[in-house]
């Protein structure tokens, strides 16, 4: 636990953290990884997203039984380190910081593609730009992230609001080819990309030393995905209807969706809704990637220069710098497809030792029953063989990279 001069201000209220968790998850899913999944998948789509719900819900459950026990900045780091040793922490918490600051570098590009049409070192200039301004906005403390994030939620939902009505209400102007070609593994391959969009949660869980009440840290975790869900589930299925097989294509499905029934009209809204939702998204993972840095500066796993927290504002200011500068370099040099698959890989092994701490827990802290943590755990290890390969490969290196930096920072001088 942090020292009470070093401890972050519990200022957010439950709602807050539900609104936190909903814009990293719909701003990752319903703009960037439905398309790669319908590649890989093919008319098994929907059987994907069910599939990567449910690994998901797993793996929320596990969260949210250890955040109720441990309310404290870390998320499974923390959890890692106090129920399973403080090596499986590192790698829980590597895995995050390495897996979401490539998300964050797809959610700005994401906005950039929609804000900046026409590709370019423009459109990658104001990606950076975008990260810039964030990483400015939270450092002036948590209450101005979450007000910022409720807004672009607000702007978000409105416009899916509108796709799904216009979509569902509608004929078709063409009859789309439908989807073809499911195979067992383009299923799993497309259930580890969608978990991507799924991921979001894990915010609210790294956020438990700033809720006033961290007792309902469960509730809100559990209600951000059932709400996810359900959006998720009616935007695949007006994608399917409207789109069939040129949804695997799409670089922005909903667009088209709503060009595909004769309401263009609607497009420019479209535009404006995506480009709300990826900021949504990279503003609660740049503030979930510096609380987790944070927490492992703490205990050495880091440099303890990332340990710093404002006086004025009670942030974690050095981390939340150190994540925006290493975002900003990605956004310059990655591919936004590219990257799905490498965070994928962070997050499922983040999760992986997640359910792991939670099977560990004693029955008094207990919950849920251990059967949900045993099918997190395997479903976490399916989901990571069937990534596409250089995306585990680079997983792989980076990790390694990661554990032989612990071992020279750990190294008695």
């Amino acid at each position: 636990m942090p020292t009470p001069g070093r401890a972050l201000a519990r200022r957010i209220g439950t709602t807050d953290a539900v609104v936190v968790g909903l814009s990293a998850m719909l701003g990752a899913g319903v703009f960037v990884a439905f398309a790669p999944a319908a590649s890989a998948a093919g008319s098994a789509l929907l059987v994907s997203l069910g599939l990567a719900a449910l690994i998901a819900f797993c793996n929320a459950t596990s969260s949210a039984q250890l955040a109720a026990v441990h309310p404290s900045s870390g998320g499974t780091y923390l959890f890692g380190r106090v129920v399973l040793g403080p090596w499986w922490g590192f790698v829980a918490g590597w895995g995050f910081v390495i897996g979401k600051t490539a998300s964050c570098s797809v959610m700005a590009l994401a906005f950039a593609a929609y804000a900046v049409p026409g590709g370019g070192w423009w459109q990658r200039g104001a990606a950076a730009a975008a990260v810039a301004l964030f990483t400015a906005a939270t450092l002036r403390g948590i209450n101005r992230t979450a007000q910022v994030a409720r807004v672009l939620l607000g702007v978000t939902g409105s416009v899916l609001v509108l796709v799904v009505l216009l979509s569902a209400s509608r004929e078709v102007v063409e009859a789309p080819d439908p989807l073809t070609g499911a195979s067992t593994l383009g299923v799993l391959q497309a259930a580890g990309l969608l978990f991507f969009a799924f991921a979001g949660y894990a915010r609210i869980a790294t956020l438990a030393e700033e809720v006033r009440r961290p007792e309902q840290i469960s509730r809100a975790i559990l209600v951000a995905l059932g709400v996810t869900l359900a959006v998720y589930l009616a935007v695949a299925l007006v994608l399917v209807r409207t789109l069939g097989a040129d949804l695997a294509s799409s670089a922005t499905p909903l667009s088209d969706a709503v060009g595909a029934v004769g309401a263009g009209w609607a497009r420019p809204a479209v535009r404006v809704g995506a480009a709300a939702a990826a900021l949504g998204a990279l503003l609660a993972l740049l503030v979930g990637v510096s609380r987790t840095t944070l927490a492992m500066a703490r205990e050495r796993d880091l440099p303890a220069w990332l340990a710093s927290v404002s006086d004025r504002h009670r942030v974690p200011d050095h981390a939340q710098l150190a994540v925006g500068v290493a975002v900003v370099v990605l956004v310059l040099s990655v591919d936004l497809r590219g990257a799905i698959g490498f965070s994928s890989f962070g997050v499922l092994t983040y999760y992986f030792v997640a359910n792991a701490a939670a099977w560990r827990q004693p029955a008094g802290e207990r919950r849920w029953p251990q059967a949900l943590q045993l099918l997190g755990m395997s479903g976490c290890l399916v989901l990571v063989g069937t990534l596409p390969g250089p995306s585990v490969l680079a997983g792989l290196a980076v990790l390694a990279v990661g554990l032989l930096g612990r071992l020279a920072l750990r190294r008695p001088r």
